[in-house]
């Protein structure tokens, strides 16, 4: 008996021993044959564990059950890791000839803004290394290098500021983060500064139509934020900066992999302003004292089909501006100074879920889910506005192929949108509840050998408004194998939330008037581009030209024609935007990149019964982007010069004469730049931004006056704040 359980035991381990093996083999490439290696070392990443091939270029090796990474190693060959997922799988590795590294050139600089090639629609990706060449505390200011994107305040006190994409305000882009709506109704005056710069790992511009599958919203196309991943981004990363204008910024991000399938990431985020600024000597603060606390965990998980991604943000900020000045206690008993509060808690979470199928790679299903919860309590002076916002949003994504040809792929699927909006202006109480459930379907195709199209449509049905029908298409051509067309035509549909969008127009003695029976607003957008790869020397000049016209069927306009108030009404008449863009771009030695662009813009919109130029929008941009790294990386220099043209201000005849503008502001340039030096772990870098200190004279109509009726902090269209200073350090360990 006592045998027959020796037996079984030894058995039974044996078993264990052979069923925990991992089992393969190794080759090498001649003539496009596999020939078996022998005498190939393979180990466990960080371990002891180890075996060699055979002469068959067989091998068996124990597993371990902490790692799966697989070192191959042999004299003469180039080493290789390999993820091991599938243990019952067996292996197969082919290594390479080493002699065939002498033929591989590394050192070039990539441009830290380029054009897709591949994509069919207009996309253009900033990575990390353009985010730095500026200072970059936030999404607002990622653009300063980019000809496309317009980042300017909305007014002279809060601090709020917004995009412009084709001429027109960002209320009309589609905000994104990793590819999920976000950043819209009241939080849209302040959500430029809740994304970090550090945290991003790049930012994609879309212009014009974009795809469906994430709504009707983008009507002149979408910006995508993607943050930084746990598997590919640093250890550790640490970024601090200081500004002249007492700015105090710091952030960390950490990354861990816990082990080969499950990773995370740690980010947080913090802003002081610490000097009350006055530069323009007006009696107010010209830069808000913000104090924000940003922290955001996220979560990723890789399995063999599934990819689960989510996450968790939390922000706490408060911005304080208003009047300067030392009161005394008998001024006070008698004068309430104009302060303006801002105070927001906003929390964010996310989950993504995609699962490929095995047997039919083209066959995939993902899930995006977002929650949004934000709350804002603010005082304007004598006023008060309170806003309190919960958002959902739902999408479950078919992908699959014609017939298994990859070549004509298509997207369907099901959304849900969910907003629940309260505000309290004064004793005025406003609730807006919305609901959105779609339906859409998106064909990819590759019709002919040069020509690529998306053509997509989707149906919502909307709570207040009924059925909702978005036709969009997107065509790519590729005329050489350098030139490429591109054209594009679609619908997009927005509703407005008048109030909390626009509730840094409470900074003014303008009274709110807000039509009763507003409408979606509901436009169509065509576009064409060319993007040529002209060959110069040993480099290619990106040259890219483009055309977009945005036609509006319906607008909410925002009348601000009458000094005393501001009017929110339906279109009447025409709205439109045409934006003509040239931009070329070139690496004019190694380490030299350039960038030069022109941008006219031709905005009008009917404004009372009258077709107007839109006001406060430039009538044009040039910019010119110098960036040098030396040889060995040791030191960056990078330039940047914006000339941006004059345009319209709204009318302000019916004031007293010392308190009206004139009818048109002038040209101005901004100049930029930053120097950057590198160590072994670590960089420094300093700059100055608005090098020759250009600022708007006298942004505050009234500003001695904030109780008046001609009090009104809005009319911006240039810098509110002269020459800055920053410095800052950024310390990473790498994996």
């Amino acid at each position: 008996m006592k045998t027959i359980c020796i037996t079984v035991v030894f058995i039974v381990v044996a078993l264990e021993s052979l069923f925990t093996q991992v089992v393969g083999n190794v080759y090498e490439m001649s003539d496009d044959k596999k020939i078996p290696l022998f005498g190939v070392n393979i180990y466990w990443e960080n371990t002891q564990i180890g075996t060699t091939s055979d002469k068959n270029g067989s091998f068996k090796i124990q597993n371990t059950d902490n790692n799966n990474r697989l070192v191959v190693s042999f004299v003469g060959y180039r080493p290789d890791t390999i993820e091991v997922l599938d243990l019952a799988k067996p292996v197969e590795i082919v290594l390479q000839d080493s002699r065939f590294l002498d033929e591989v050139t590394i050192g070039e600089r990539q441009m830290g803004t380029h054009y897709d090639r591949m994509e069919t629609g207009h996309v253009q990706n900033i990575t990390g290394d353009e985010l730095c060449k500026a200072a970059c505390c936030n999404l607002s200011e990622s653009f300063e290098t980019n000809a496309s994107v317009d980042a300017s305040y909305s007014d002279a006190t809060t601090g709020a500021k917004q995009i412009k994409l084709l001429g027109l305000a960002g209320k009309y882009v589609q905000m994104m983060t990793e590819n999920i709506p976000n950043l819209y109704g009241v939080s849209q005056p302040y959500a430029l500064g809740y994304i970090p710069g550090p945290w991003m790992e790049s930012i994609q511009v879309s212009k014009g139509t974009s795809a469906v599958i994430n709504g009707y919203d983008a009507i002149t196309g979408q910006i995508n934020v993607e943050y930084k991943k746990p598997k590919s981004a640093d250890v550790f990363f640490f970024n601090q900066l200081v500004s002249s204008a007492g700015k105090v910024e710091t952030n960390v991000d950490a990354s861990v992999l816990l082990n080969p399938k499950w990773s995370t990431t740690f980010f947080a985020h913090t802003q002081f302003d610490l000097v009350k600024n006055d530069d323009n000597k007006d009696g107010f603060v010209d830069m808000p004292l913000i104090n924000q606390y940003n922290f955001f965990n996220r979560w990723d998980y890789f399995g063999k089909n599934l990819t689960v991604r989510f996450g968790v943000k939390y922000i706490d900020e408060s911005r304080k501006s208003g009047q300067l000045g030392d009161y005394t206690s008998e001024i006070l008993e008698n004068y309430t100074p104009y302060q303006i509060q801002i105070n927001t808690n906003r929390v964010e979470a996310f989950y993504k879920m995609g699962y490929v199928f095995p047997d039919k790679k083209h066959n995939s299903i993902a899930m995006i889910a977002n929650v949004v919860g934000h709350d804002q309590k603010s005082h304007y002076g004598l006023k008060t506005f309170d806003a309190q916002q919960i958002s959902g949003y739902y999408n479950l994504i078919w992908q699959s192929a014609f017939a298994n040809n990859t070549d004509h792929k298509y997207n369907a699927g099901l959304s849900i949108k969910y907003e629940n909006l309260e505000q309290s202006l004064n004793d005025s109480l406003i609730t807006d509840l919305e609901y959105v459930s779609g339906a859409f379907f998106q064909y990819t195709g590759k019709l002919f050998e040069k020509l690529n199209i998306i053509l997509g449509g989707r149906a919502d049905y909307h709570n207040d408004f009924g059925l909702l029908l978005t036709p969009r298409i997107n065509l790519k051509y590729n005329l050489t194998g350098n030139i490429i067309l591109r054209a594009s035509a679609g619908k997009g549909f927005r509703k407005a939330n008048v109030l909390a969008e626009n509730s840094f127009l409470l900074a003014s003695s303008r009274k709110f008037i807000i039509d009763s029976d507003l409408k979606l607003e509901e436009a169509w957008n065509y576009g064409s581009n060319i993007t040529w790869y002209v060959p110069l020397g040993k480099r290619d000049v990106t040259f890219n030209a483009e055309f977009y016209r945005t036609n509006f069927i319906n607008q909410i306009i925002a009348d601000f024609e009458t000094a005393d108030k501001v009017h929110f009404y339906n279109l009447n008449g025409e709205s439109f935007s045409n934006t003509y863009q040239v931009e070329a771009s070139y690496q004019i030695i190694k380490g030299l990149d350039a960038t030069l662009a022109y941008r006219y813009n031709d905005v009008k919109q009917t404004i009372g019964q009258n077709l107007v130029e839109a006001p406060l929008t430039n009538k044009y941009k040039a910019l010119a982007n110098f960036s040098y790294k030396t040889p060995l990386n040791k030191w960056q220099f990078d330039f940047t010069a914006q000339f941006n043209g004059g345009g319209r201000i709204p009318s302000t005849a019916i004031n007293p004469e010392e308190f009206r503008l004139s009818e048109e502001f002038p040209s101005y340039q901004i100049y930029n730049t930053q120097i950057t030096k590198y160590f072994k772990k670590w960089e420094m870098y300093f700059g100055v931004e608005n090098i020759l200190g250009f600022k708007q004279h006298s942004p505050i109509i009234s500003a001695t006056d904030p109780y008046s009726g001609y009090f009104d902090s809005s009319l911006i269209w240039g810098p509110v704040h002269g020459r800055k200073f920053f410095l800052g350090i950024r310390f990473r360990i790498e994996k």
